[in-house]
Parts: structure tokens; C-alpha cells; sequence
């Protein structure tokens, strides 16, 4: 099975954040899990989808 995979400017209009943000978040440990392909970062829709469900506000409350 095929899994989709974005880039970092994917990423970044996903969120609605500048592509510089996305880079910040992988320098400090702050975004979803990624992958490097080379020089090239990908992102597996799988774990981007696992990341954004732990930003919800209260997360960790319930």
C-alpha cells in the first residue's frame, strides 16, 4: 500500500504556516515526525495526522 507523503511546503500550507516555521519545528523537536531522503525532508501523512490530533488544546486531559 502506497502511503502519501508531503513536503515541507505541503506541510506548511496544511497548517497555514510559513514553510520557515516547518523548519523550526524540525530543528527543535517541535513538529510531526519526519524523514530525510537525502537532503530532502518528507513528512508520512500518517504521522502528520497523529500530530495534529495531539495539538488539540486539553490533549492531555482527556
Amino acid at each position: 500500500m502506497d502511503e502519501k507523503h508531503l513536503t515541507p511546503e505541503d506541510l506548511a500550507e496544511r497548517v497555514g504556516v510559513p514553510v520557515k516555521t516547518i523548519y523550526g519545528w524540525n530543528s527543535r523537536g517541535d513538529g510531526p515526525r519526519y524523514m530525510k531522503i537525502g537532503r530532502h525532508v518528507r513528512y508520512r501523512l500518517a504521522d502528520v495526522v497523529t500530530w495534529e490530533n495531539s495539538r488539540y488544546a486539553g490533549a492531555a486531559a482527556r
